[in-house]
């Protein structure tokens, strides 16, 4: 801190002097100036006697006189505020932090955009673009790059901390070290698909136990050439043991014997290929949504009644439920309705040769509120389409009765009559022809038809007719018995005809403007010219299709089947307005 200068033309003792400008400790500023004296040179007089000389006591000198003595001491132009030691303007301090700061400011500024300045890490590449690329890569590729440098290695560290799904394919020659490892990485995982072309066991479960204490969701699939070891003790103890798991799916259960599952959380459970169960019990009283796959193999001895009984009692809360087994029988849908599952929304039973047109009665007085009803490879009749369409007219969407041999073309076109809310219609294998395989002429055709039983005229040759404004998808793959399809569908987007082969090209007519795919397989290729040029032509080949009647004004008119209303909606003529895309027609 600088001492006190009285002004020059007063006078003053030096002992009143000595107190005011008395020498203070740890002063570290220039007593002259009052700069700081680190790297300091101060302008200033250093005797400042020769300042101060005037003013000493005794001196007889005037005040014009020591004006004067003063003006001989200084030069003419330094100003007399030189005295009182201010600094001069735009002197540069010794240690100044003004420009410091400003770089300090410049660098933060610059490390906002640029996450790592060093080239070496990242090569100048922001860590938001570093890391979308390196989270679209797979695993393995993942790995290979958290070595080339640590930037990436910290960024592919943060990836897999932050993953939460992960699809992994496991080969035949990776150990279950490879899994671990990889699983390891990723504490917070909570999605779990593995695609397994190893014989595999309860050791690999063990590993997921341990390596995913949060894991919610876990699909296995498992190659042609792979076995599933996993027991139905072992099963059961995972399930028991992960307390936050809501979704499970494994294929390859051959080997599960029998479980016990017990779960709070649980509510999918998928498991395929099951064979000889002799035991199941389910205590899930979460579970929304069950599919059970058993093997085909004739010496499966699983009791599907008792399967049923327990689904019921143990899972109220069950919405969709998908069985497939040729041991499914009347009985066993009778267990299944026995239950109390009043918010059932979706019932596939597969593959049951024995359930018949009572299952059918028995389904639609336990369960009105079906949206999705699949009963493929069943004995119904065209009766039991019947009981279907009174109960489910306001509620069914999809139904699907594929390999049911005892259903007509009748029973179909009244089902996508009663049906106003059908979507899905899936009719494969219905319409057959068992006694003829390449039947492709018009001769052939009728001495067929004289050959064949009374008993199997429902079976062969027949003609469908199907107007429906809500229908989707349409699939008659199979259907060799058909010779005559016309649809007016104005929202069918995709169309199955495979195997139909006694379909002939002039009695078909697809008013379906919105179709996207037609499949064609194994069909004439006449018949695929012709699916060809009316969804793509704007069928230009009408008068093929249906008669014309000459008029008086000498003009012909195209007369149309009764189905055919002519009636355009307003999305009819905005969806005329866009550009159509062509439908692909696929045929091998």
């Amino acid at each position: 801190m600088r001492s006190h200068l009285p002004h020059p033309a007063t006078p003053i003792s030096d002992a009143v002097l000595a107190v005011k400008r008395g020498k203070k400790r740890g002063n570290y500023s220039c007593g002259r100036c009052g700069m700081p004296k680190k790297g300091h040179s101060c302008q200033l007089p250093r005797n400042e006697d020769e300042v101060l000389s005037v003013c000493t006591p005794g001196a007889d000198a005037s005040s014009t006189s020591a004006s004067a003595v003063v003006s001989s001491k200084l030069d003419d132009s330094s100003p007399l505020s030189m005295v009182r030691s201010l600094p001069p303007p735009m002197r540069r301090r010794a240690l100044s932090f003004d420009d410091v700061s400003v770089a300090v400011s410049a660098e933060e500024s610059e490390t906002e955009w640029v996450d790592d300045p060093d080239p070496n890490a990242c090569g100048f590449l922001p860590m938001s673009c570093l890391w979308e690329v390196l989270r679209r890569l797979p695993p393995l590729g993942l790995m290979s790059a958290a070595g080339v440098c640590k930037g990436w290695r910290d960024t592919t560290r943060r990836i897999w901390r932050g993953t939460e799904e992960l699809r992994l394919g496991v080969p035949a020659k990776a150990q279950i070290g490879f899994l671990g490892s990889v699983m390891q990485k990723c504490s917070g995982l909570l999605k779990l698909t593995l695609r397994i072309e190893s014989d595999f066991d309860a050791t690999m479960l063990a590993c997921i136990a341990f390596s995913c204490p949060n894991l919610q969701s876990m699909q296995i699939f498992t190659a042609d050439n792979s076995v599933n070891r996993i027991s139905g003790e072992e099963l059961s103890r995972f399930i028991a043991d992960k307390r936050c798991i809501t979704s499970l799916k494994m294929e390859g259960c051959s080997n599960l014997g029998s479980f016990v599952f017990f779960s709070n959380t649980l509510s999918i459970l998928w498991l395929s290929d099951l064979h000889s169960l002799s035991k199941t019990a389910f205590n899930l009283p979460n579970l929304k949504e069950i599919s059970l796959g058993f093997s085909q193999q004739e010496n499966d001895n699983t009791d599907l009644t008792a399967v049923m009984d327990a689904l019921g009692r143990s899972c109220p809360k069950l919405q969709n439920i998908h069985m497939a087994s040729v041991r499914l029988s009347h009985a066993a849908v009778l267990a299944l309705t026995a239950a109390n599952l009043r918010g059932l929304r979706m019932l596939s039973l597969l593959l049951g040769s024995a359930i018949t047109d009572g299952s059918v009665a028995s389904i639609c007085s336990s369960y009105p509120n079906l949206e999705l009803l699949d009963l493929s490879g069943s004995s119904i009749t065209d009766s039991g389409i019947g009981m279907i369409c009174n109960v489910f007219p306001e509620t069914l969407s999809k139904l699907l009765l594929a390999l049911c041999p005892n259903i007509t073309s009748s029973g179909i076109q009244f089902a996508a009559a009663q049906l106003p809310r059908l979507e899905l219609l899936d009719c494969g294998m219905t319409i057959c022809d068992p006694s003829s395989q390449n039947c492709t002429d018009e001769e052939d055709y009728d001495s067929r038809l004289h050959e064949t039983p009374n008993s199997k005229l429902h079976l062969v040759y027949q003609k469908l007719i199907i107007k429906h404004n809500r229908l989707k998808k349409l699939s008659l793959w199979g259907c060799s018995g058909l010779d005559a399809l016309y649809l007016n569908c104005p929202h069918l987007k995709d169309l199955n005809l495979n195997s139909c082969r006694n379909l002939h090209p002039e009695r078909l007519l697809l008013q379906c403007p919105d179709l996207e795919s037609v499949h064609a397989s194994d069909c004439q290729d006449l018949l695929v010219k012709t699916i060809e040029n009316q969804v793509n032509n704007s069928f230009p080949a009408t008068e093929k299709h249906f008669p014309s009647k000459r008029m008086p004004d000498g003009s012909k008119r195209v007369q149309v089947p009764y189905f055919y209303s002519p009636q355009h909606s307003d999305d009819d003529k905005e969806r005329r307005r866009g550009v159509k895309r062509p439908c692909l027609v696929v045929a091998s």
